[in-house]
């Protein structure tokens, strides 16, 4: 398995967590990964993979559903985290966009925007100013400041939840399954805006993500895990040239696309866990 190069730059680094949910069910099975300043990192796989668990257990929400981090460390900037409160977290610059898009239905889309900024000391012409960088990024917000956000379409409230993640001024977000539910179109668009968000501010993204295809094409280093265990990671764009993952995740192989009636053939071919 190849390993991400841990530097200087490094902002998070999850080392061999294992996490048990009521006591008896365990969901992560010795999971490391490393996370780069400014960098968009993917974790990959199919849905009861493990990887909403990675990012809750990064961002220390666990508890609330009865699970915890009983072996390994997480670790970010040279500090161990895993026993900070999340609100602690997001002092130190973390803060996770949740899955579902998580919006307060009854306000409007901009109140959602500002309770982003709740926590912050700064200056009513400081949030001012992060109110119109998020319109920048999202002008469809801007359209619909007003709009009661339970009323908007699920790409609205996407945005809305990732643009009040970025009035929290963060520098790391942990996004998971962005493209959830929403149409192809909109799904290019989210990514679009991370990527911009990404080389415009400088933020940090981990996103968990199904959707291997077009998470490979923004991300720059991706980690696939399958039952709560990390079978494969490097580089996006060597992962999209791997011929198990163009099989197994993005549906082709070198005869073209496959049927689901391959299927049977999916844990005999599969080398890595070989």
């Amino acid at each position: 398995m190849l390993n991400a190069t841990t530097t200087d730059q490094t902002l998070l680094e999850v080392n061999n967590i294992e996490v048990i949910y009521n006591h008896v069910i365990l969901v992560l099975k010795g999971v490391s990964l490393s996370v780069p300043k400014r960098g968009i990192t993917a974790l990959l796989g199919g849905n009861g993979a493990g990887k909403t668990t990675t990012l809750k257990a990064i961002s220390n929400l666990l508890k609330s559903e009865r699970g915890e981090v009983t072996k390994g460390s997480i670790v970010y900037r040279g500090d161990r985290v895993q026993d900070l409160s999340p609100a602690d977290l997001v002092s130190r610059g973390v803060i996770q966009v949740m899955e579902g898009r998580h919006c307060f239905e009854h306000l409007t889309v901009e109140e959602n925007l500002m309770t982003g900024a709740y926590t912050r000391r700064s200056s009513s012409a400081e949030i001012r100013r992060d109110l119109d960088m998020v319109y920048t990024y999202f002008p469809r917000l801007k359209e619909r400041r007003k709009s009661q956000a339970g009323y908007t379409s699920g790409g609205e409230q996407q945005m809305t939840a990732i643009g009040r993640a970025l009035m929290s001024r963060p520098e790391t977000i942990l996004l998971d399954e962005p493209s959830m539910g929403l149409a192809p179109q909109l799904v290019e668009q989210i990514f679009e805006i991370v990527k911009a968000v990404n080389e415009g501010e400088g933020v940090t993204f981990l996103l968990a993500e199904q959707n291997t295809n077009v998470a490979l094409r923004y991300a720059h280093y991706g980690y696939i895990l399958e039952s709560g265990r990390v079978v494969m990671d490097g580089p996006a764009k060597d992962l999209r040239e791997n011929p198990d993952v163009k099989e197994f995740y993005l549906g082709m192989s070198d005869k073209g696309r496959n049927s689901f009636r391959d299927v049977r053939s999916y844990r005999r071919r599969k080398r890595w866990l070989a």
